[in-house]
């Protein structure tokens, strides 16, 4: 099978780009850059599929992100002239693409493509990494806005969804196949049950002490990293009021003199690690730092990557992402926190809930701030990591990712029309 990717990779680095970055190093990358073969045994000959990658970056930056700028429309013309010439060139007939969510900037990108291109190629499969498309058209938008996409999307030969909550995007769109596969990533923890497990343990039992306030011992602060007292919550996403980075930090300032009126030895602190998209809420947030009890709370680490992200998903103790961003689907940074084992504290919003099991205690209606600070206190006291991780290897490995993906884009060429493939479709979590 023959795919045209049409869509970019990182930079910028966000989900999308790098599950998008993910698909393409696992089906063997970009096909006109590879001089080896599918009969050397590399993975195009495992999963039978070649692509064709057209790198369709039209941000640089994330400021840039659903801006319209003059340039951009050059950009993306350029890219459906090199999406066209590998059509004929190659012989491509299948066209991938990932639609926007509810912005207009984005969503007129999109007309602009599907009327280049789509008149070129035999079948479209639309991925679905954002949500609530449908519903944005249905509510946000003029009757002539939904009738021009209707007629630019509609009856895509397969859509991929990644939840059930996004199935009614594909749906509006008429899609003739709808198969349902849950991101994965290569596990960043694999060591989890030799070193982070055991170190995970012993502050939780040197932190059940000091509850019961008990003095700490030398044997009970070996294997804690020496400060066991100090709970460490981690936020690990672009710094966003939307994305929870300011619900997250009065929140534990909040359980932090809930924790002293109980005269508890024990604290929080957030490590919160990202950049600012806005320089306005860069300036609120400098000016709450002021505050100091909320200093005291709060540890800004900047933007980490490589041993410096896995140190601190190691060295945490809880996670909080208590995000409404209106994109949101199944977000990477929650599935590597599961990798890790961590306990996290996330929102009741869009596609997340169906990441996590019945009844999950870390489950918040929205970013107010009680809800989540009496979610943290809940989950300090109780072990949960393990059945996190156990979560993580069922449900949002990478090789079950790039299979699901492999057995939906198979569909697209079979004679008869499955929705909701179970093939495809990964288990829920339990």
């Amino acid at each position: 099978m023959k795919l045209l990717v049409f869509a970019h990779t990182p930079p910028p680095h966000h989900g999308q780009s790098y599950m998008v970055q993910l698909m393409l190093a696992g089906f063997g990358g970009d096909r006109r850059q590879r001089v080896r073969r599918a009969a050397d045994g590399g993975p195009e000959a495992r999963f039978g599929i070649e692509c064709y990658h057209v790198n369709a970056r039209l941000s640089r930056t994330l400021e840039d992100i659903g801006e319209i700028q003059s340039i951009k429309l050059l950009r993306i013309f350029l890219f459906c002239l090199e999406a066209i010439w590998c059509r004929f060139r190659y012989g491509v007939d299948n066209f991938y693409y990932v639609p926007a969510p509810g912005k207009r900037a984005a969503l007129y990108r999109d007309w602009m493509v599907m009327f280049i291109c789509r008149p070129f190629f035999k079948r479209i499969i639309l991925h679905w990494h954002a949500a609530g498309l449908a519903k944005w058209l249905e509510t946000s938008v003029q009757i002539r806005t939904r009738a021009v996409t209707y007629h630019a999307f509609k009856r895509p030969a397969l859509s991929v969804v990644i939840s059930k909550y996004n199935v009614a995007d594909a749906e509006k769109l008429f899609s003739q196949r709808i198969c349902r596969v849950n991101y994965g990533i290569p596990d960043p923890c694999c060591d989890f049950e030799k070193t982070v497990l055991p170190r995970r343990k012993a502050r939780f039992a040197a932190r059940a002490k000091l509850f019961r306030n008990e003095p700490l011992g030398p044997t009970d602060l070996e294997g804690t990293g020496g400060d066991p007292q100090i709970v460490r919550v981690l936020y690990l996403a672009h710094f966003m009021r939307e994305k929870g980075l300011f619900a997250a930090a009065q929140a534990v300032v909040l359980a932090n003199q809930i924790l002293s009126r109980r005269k508890c030895p024990v604290q929080m602190k957030l490590f919160a690690a990202g950049t600012f998209v806005t320089d306005e809420e860069k300036l609120e947030f400098d000016e709450r730092l002021k505050n100091p009890e909320f200093a005291g709370a709060v540890a800004c680490l900047g933007f980490v990557s490589g041993l410096d992200k896995e140190r601190a998903l190691r060295e945490a103790d809880l996670y909080c992402f208590p995000t409404r961003y209106p994109a949101e689907n199944q977000p990477v940074t929650l599935i590597e926190a599961m990798a890790f084992g961590l306990p996290i504290v996330t929102t009741r919003w869009r596609s997340i809930p169906e990441m996590f099991p019945p009844g999950y205690p870390g489950l918040v209606a929205d970013q107010s701030t009680e809800p989540i600070a009496d979610a943290l206190l809940a989950l300090m006291t109780v072990e949960i990591g393990e059945e996190l991780r156990g979560i993580f290897l069922r449900s949002f490995t990478l090789e079950r990712y790039l299979t699901g993906l492999a057995e939906a884009f198979a569909q697209v060429e079979a004679p008869r029309p499955v929705t909701l493939s179970a093939a495809a479709a990964s288990p829920a979590p339990r």
